[in-house]
């Protein structure tokens, strides 16, 4: 059976990755350029806005909370990975596709954050943080005044 799934990835991005695939490790690494002991692998994630907070979901299985580290630096969120390598001596793999060693994913946040108060939380391989919104980024409704 084969699973498809949709992607909101740019297409160079995709163009990348298919090179990647077709190429193997022919140049001895991959295109992106990914050290050996990191994942060239990227999680993917869902932003969305709410009201009074931005949330960011991250698919990471098989990840500890302790294999994690979340920050905001001014505009950005960084999420680093470290995935442990689960492979058992004296198995024979036929295939062995999931990705370990680290990675780390930036983010771009659209709107101004209360660094102090971010919560992340990790359950069943999917990574939420909560992103309150800054004061100064919050909607306000403007009172008009009638000119008499």
């Amino acid at each position: 059976m084969v699973f498809r799934y949709r992607t909101l990835q740019h297409p160079m991005y995709q163009l990348r990755d298919e090179m990647d695939r077709l190429l193997g490790g022919f140049f001895g690494q991959p295109i992106n350029g990914a050290p050996a002991g990191e994942c060239r692998c990227q999680p993917t994630v869902n932003v969305w806005e709410q009201d009074d907070a931005l949330i960011v979901e991250a698919e990471i299985p098989g990840v500890k909370s302790d294999q994690v580290d979340v920050s905001v630096i001014g505009d950005e969120l960084s999420l680093k990975v470290q995935r442990p390598d689960v492979a058992q001596e004296g198995v024979t793999y036929h295939r062995h596709e999931r990705p370990v060693g680290s990675f780390t994913r930036v983010l771009r946040l659209p709107v101004e954050v209360d660094a102090d108060r971010v919560q992340a939380e990790l359950a069943h391989g999917v990574l939420t943080i909560s992103l309150p919104k800054a004061e100064s980024a919050k909607p306000r409704k403007i009172e008009v005044s009638s000119a008499s």
